[in-house]
């Protein structure tokens, strides 16, 4: 079996959109006869973007603060019968959403069951669109779980550029060693913000990620996690419950 993950530039509902306003990304997944389409930034949004955005589709939520622009759309742009996505299941190759679209490209990440499979997916793509291919590799059966179950986009949704940076500052200075590399104080000193503001892009990282893989550890240690820890699932006694 084989991952491939891809961006291509094409004539699409969102290249437009996504090349006017480089700093937005955007992930699309396929619901029904509609897309949901989860935008973020991590600037403040001008006047122009939240007009276009309104123009896209259905606002179902939307948040603006220190962290920049996030917006979940729903649209009817593009008829999944007519998508590219088609074209992978004539393939025999599992679509991995979301597909994911910045500054006119759409990145997208497919397994095939044999390495021929793969090789016809791109070599029809390249017939009449413009493809870099970013990675091509073997998967083992031992890996095939993890591939399938999660991906890069899904890990890091909802996370901004600055919670981003304060997380690789803090990787960078063995913050999360033990013992510590260094402090929250010391690594706002190395940064032009306070460091109450640091912390806060922090804590935020680390809560995204713990919330973005919930639901992976809680299925890869289903049956697992009161053996290893030894924890026992809390009971009530019918002897010791209270009313009010």
């Amino acid at each position: 079996m084989y991952e491939a993950s891809f961006k291509i530039r094409h004539e699409c509902p969102y290249r437009e959109f996504s090349e006017q306003f480089p700093d937005i990304t955007i992930r699309e997944w396929h619901h029904h006869d509609c897309q949901i389409l989860e935008l973020s930034s991590p600037t403040a949004p001008s006047e122009d973007l939240l007009e276009e955005i309104q123009r896209i589709g259905d606002v179902l939520h939307s948040t603006t603060d220190d962290d920049g622009l996030y917006v979940v759309v729903q649209s009817c742009k593009c008829p999944i019968e007519k998508s590219i996505i088609k074209l992978f299941q004539n393939h025999t190759c599992v679509y991995t959403p979301p597909t994911t679209y910045r500054q006119g490209w759409e990145h997208y990440t497919v397994i095939g069951f044999d390495e021929s499979d793969i090789q016809g997916v791109l070599q029809e793509l390249d017939e009449s669109r413009e493809i870099d291919v970013l990675s091509k590799t073997s998967i083992e059966k031992r890996q095939l779980p993890h591939s399938t179950l999660f991906s890069v986009d899904r890990l890091f949704a909802g996370l901004t550029d600055r919670q981003l940076a304060a997380l690789r500052l803090a990787l960078d200075n063995d913050y999360y060693n033990q013992p510590r590399g260094a402090s929250t104080k010391e690594l706002a000193e190395q940064t032009n913000i306070a460091r109450a503001t640091f912390e806060e892009h922090l804590r935020k990282a680390e809560n995204k990620l713990l919330t973005n893989v919930e639901p992976f550890i809680r299925l890869l240690t289903e049956t697992q996690a009161s053996n290893v820890l030894g924890t026992r699932q809390p009971s009530v006694s019918s002897e010791t419950v209270e009313t009010d």
